[in-house]
């Protein structure tokens, strides 16, 4: 009753020394990818050539779900303003809708031309200040706070979707997962989990010694529930808290606060507690792990 693991970030390569003339472009790469929000091209991408004395610090801006591309523009203006004014140096930003490469730049003796996904636009300051570090100072250990917030925005970054995930039907044979949902998520979450919903796929035909119920992917919302409860000896009630353990994950993601990752920390058992049911699905988990073995 797991979700994904988080797909790992690739290492931040080493930042080019300051030293001397053009560089070539250093990038940071994540694999995790999601929904697209907006793009603004390279060549429309705000030009600062000067230092603002009149900076927006970052915590002041506006945050939108869906901001519109004017709002998306002036972000990436003050962005480039206050980066500007912070490393006392031009700031020639590009805001991208990459899949792979969330911050790349290339340093010259006179200006920094810098390319953030849009992930970035609202980012607090803290991060915002390891993007000047990284970036226009060199500074590596920045990297694990731009690693750390990279990991926690995946839903924000666009999914290249390929036809076998977009294959998701909720309607079984016994159970309508979609009608279920939007259901739990009327009266337990105030409409506010956003996922598709449907059935996995029946895996091959043999023993196994565990089975995974539902799964949460945090990079396409997406949550799979196991055909092996599509399936008149399951109570509904039991589906219903399988899906409802799993649409939590888009409430509590996983954490590594202590360097160690804590897949259900403890905000998340607490709320899932709230289920009317709890303790009879678990019950019936425990009393019936065979029958679901056996597919």
């Amino acid at each position: 009753m797991s979700s994904l693991p988080t797909q790992p970030l690739h290492l931040l390569p080493r930042a080019p020394s300051e030293q001397g003339a053009e560089s070539q472009p250093a990038r940071h790469r994540a694999v995790e990818a999601s929904h697209r929000l907006a793009t603004l091209p390279r060549e429309e991408a705000p030009f600062v050539d000067r230092v603002s004395r009149e900076t927006v610090a970052p915590e002041e801006w506006p945050i939108v779900a869906q901001p519109t591309r004017e709002e998306l523009w002036a972000r990436a203006e003050t962005l480039a303003y206050w980066l500007s004014a912070n490393l006392r140096i031009p700031v020639r930003l590009s805001v991208t809708d990459n899949r792979s490469t969330m911050v790349s730049f290339r340093r010259t003796s006179h200006a920094l031309q810098l390319r953030l996904h849009h992930m970035f636009l609202d980012a607090p300051e803290a991060v915002v200040r390891a993007v000047a570090d990284y970036a226009g100072r060199g500074n590596r250990m920045a990297g694990v706070i731009l690693d750390d917030y990279i990991r926690g925005q995946q839903p924000r970054i666009r999914q290249e979707r390929h036809a076998a995930e977009a294959d998701l039907d909720p309607q079984g044979r016994c159970f309508n997962l979609q009608e279920m949902f939007n259901q739990l998520n009327r009266t337990y979450f105030q409409d506010t989990i956003r996922a598709r919903v449907g059935w996995g796929r029946l895996p091959p035909r043999r023993r196994r010694k565990s089975i995974r119920l539902g799964v949460y992917d945090h990079q396409t919302r997406e949550i799979r529930i196991h055909p092996a409860l599509d399936r008149p000896e399951v109570p509904a009630f039991f589906v219903e808290f399988i899906l409802f353990h799993e649409m939590l994950h888009q409430l509590f993601p996983s954490s590594n606060a202590t360097g160690r990752r804590v897949h259900h920390p403890r905000a998340f058992r607490e709320r899932e507690k709230a289920f009317p049911l709890y303790a009879a699905a678990l019950r019936w988990e425990r009393e019936n792990l065979n029958l679901l073995l056996r597919g």
